[in-house]
């Protein structure tokens, strides 16, 4: 994407990725515990997978877009969509930032970088997510410690299974879709 603007086709792209997103996320199984609702869902695959492909600004736009309309959806997490829009936008842009610096070195350090950039990315995600329930729970919801940590354990587990399948199926669709998007004009050295 040029430094300077916006093209069309950026935005377009911005466009179709926050709608995958939202889509990935919309279909989700929901894991209800005693301390609280969490989910395992596939958004976090496409809030990698933008950054991975089309950079810092163009994966942490739509990550956080996509991420924040699902929010806006549900009134239970409405109230917190602009913070899913920060954490999901450092998603895809640390995951972009970090792919972004093995493009041009050859294909084994490129593909190195967009592992490295998948995990950063989602331990980024993972990171300021249990941060933020931990903020919730003990200063905004007035609990005890030991329930913090029960509640921030279990949405951990979680958040690090969305991770996890964040990283490998990201990676594994970026290794194969990057000869194509480059054939067509679509993927860019940045």
């Amino acid at each position: 994407m040029d430094k300077k603007k916006f093209t069309t086709k950026d935005i377009a792209i911005i466009g179709i990725l926050s709608a995958m997103v939202f889509a990935g996320t919309y279909l989700h199984i929901d894991i209800p515990t005693a301390l609280g609702k969490t989910m395992l869902h596939l958004g976090n695959v496409i809030c990698v997978l933008g950054g991975l492909l089309f950079g810092p600004l163009t994966g942490g736009l739509s990550a956080g877009i996509g991420s924040a309309l699902y929010d806006l959806i549900d009134p239970a997490y409405a109230p917190e969509a602009w913070i899913t829009f920060i954490n999901k936008f450092m998603m895809g842009f640390v995951a972009g930032l970090v792919c972004r610096a093995g493009r041009g070195k050859g294909i084994k350090m490129e593909n190195l970088f967009t592992i490295i950039g998948g995990i950063c990315g989602s331990v980024t995600y993972v990171i300021l997510y249990i941060s933020k329930t931990i903020i919730v729970q003990y200063f905004i919801n007035n609990g005890v410690w030991t329930t913090v940590y029960a509640v921030a354990i279990q949405k951990g587990i979680i958040s690090l299974i969305n991770g996890l399948i964040a990283v490998c199926v990201s990676v594994a669709l970026t290794v194969s879709l990057r000869p194509a998007l480059r054939k067509a004009h679509i993927f860019r050295d940045m």
